[in-house]
């Protein structure tokens, strides 16, 4: 039986660190969107590194992918206080403990997470 206490305190440290990361990505959405509309240039066409765009485009996902990861957390957090977590949502069966180290946030086990998640 997974040690929850243990669990709770991983997806906290994980939340802080998500919700800590997600100003500094807004941020650099807005600088560089900023930047875009304060420039002229056409960066696109520029052979020196890295457009306006593409950074905007990595920023934009990067925020994206962390606000889904800060998601995947609070349900975790949430599964721990309902009783609920370590059991695959979809067969029901104990999630292995391996697996919980591995990604503390999952709602499913290995078979479910690697088939589609239906059985």
């Amino acid at each position: 039986m997974p040690d929850f206490e243990r669990f709770r305190i991983l997806l906290e440290e994980e939340r802080a660190r998500k919700v800590a990361l997600l100003p500094a990505l807004r941020a650099d959405i807005a600088s560089a969107n900023s930047a875009r509309q304060d420039s002229n240039v056409d960066d696109e066409h520029d052979p020196e590194g890295s457009t306006i765009a593409f950074e905007l485009s990595q920023a934009s996902a990067l925020l994206q992918q962390s606000s889904a990861g800060l998601d995947q957390v609070d349900a975790a957090l949430a599964r721990i206080a309902g009783g609920t977590y370590g059991t695959c949502a979809v067969c029901g069966e104990a999630i292995a403990e391996g697996r919980l180290e591995a990604r503390p946030w999952t709602p499913y086990c290995i078979t479910h997470a690697s088939a589609g998640r239906t059985r």
